[in-house]
């Protein structure tokens, strides 16, 4: 895999960010933004790619930077994009602890780590053949938060947010919050496993922590501003299906309506690919609220 550069966005924390898009075999499967903390006493690593190529990548970054070890992963949700990269970490460093929210634990054990592991292959046509996914074991509900080479790693899992996998890691003496895909930023992302009303919250949670800085799960990091504009688009989109549900309109005529609405966003990357998917899941979630 090629190499990606990686940003210093805080004293201790650092963020190798992805290319925009879906994997493909282009991008080699790599869309994601692994960070890394550097400690005292090594490296804790957040979110090491799509594939055993991608977190191999990874760590040759992260030794770019220091020569200690990587000591903790912490994943933040089920999506292989962000996760399948942890063999990389297993491989070179045997002792590594696994950490993730209970549900992606019980997911990735039930058979959604073998599919994201066959998707990843597919999409790049092969090139993260060899990606076996190696599964947490530590759970984040047993966990107030992780305290690790003196910096402390506070944990905020939002229900039914993006996924009902998520967790955000507040990186407490950077004061930086790793949003995984709660947030994203000139990109818009598929909602398949999420619920607007659920990540507009995740949102709120962000934005009262007042960090300053914010690392999203894909596109650049920046201050509260993106988690700003992120909810905007949320709220906005959920807002305009439920008034244009109400007068009684399908799904393929509000769509251009709801377009109009949201312009501004229209650059983003993936925008045209998911904003009718994203009308439908609206009104699905509209009905399920209305009862």
């Amino acid at each position: 895999m090629r190499d990606y550069p990686v940003e210093q966005i805080a004293q201790h924390t650092y963020v190798i960010h992805g290319p925009l898009g879906y994997p493909s075999v282009e991008n080699q499967g790599f869309i994601n933004n692994p960070g890394f903390v550097v400690t005292q006493n090594g490296v804790v690593l957040i979110d090491p790619g799509s594939s055993v190529q991608a977190g191999r990548m990874v760590l040759r970054q992260i030794k770019s930077i220091t020569d200690k070890p990587v000591t903790h992963v912490i994943n933040t949700h089920i999506h292989g994009d962000h996760w399948l990269g942890n063999l990389a970490a297993v491989e070179a460093f045997p002792k590594v602890v696994l950490i993730a929210h209970p549900n992606m634990i019980r997911q990735a054990h039930a058979g959604a780590a073998e599919e994201w592991v066959e998707q990843m292959e597919q999409d790049t046509e092969g090139f993260t053949r060899g990606t076996r996914a190696v599964i947490p074991t530590l759970s984040t509900s047993d966990l107030s938060n992780l305290e690790a080479g003196g910096i402390v790693f506070r944990f905020h899992a939002p229900d039914n947010a993006h996924s009902d996998t998520d967790v955000m890691i507040e990186v407490v003496q950077d004061s930086v919050l790793f949003l995984g895909d709660n947030v994203l930023h000139k990109r818009i992302p598929r909602l398949d496993d999420a619920t607007f009303m659920g990540n507009i919250a995740a949102c709120d949670v962000a934005l009262n922590l007042a960090v300053k800085h914010y690392v999203p799960g894909h596109g650049p990091s920046g201050d509260v501003s993106i988690v700003s504009e992120f909810r905007d688009y949320l709220e906005m989109l959920y807002n305009a299906v439920a008034l244009l549900y109400e007068e009684g309109l399908t799904d393929y005529e509000m769509k251009p309506k709801v377009l109009k609405e949201l312009i501004r966003f229209s650059a983003w990357t993936n925008f045209y690919d998911q904003l009718g998917r994203h009308v439908s899941l609206a009104i699905l979630e509209v009905e399920e609220n209305s009862f």
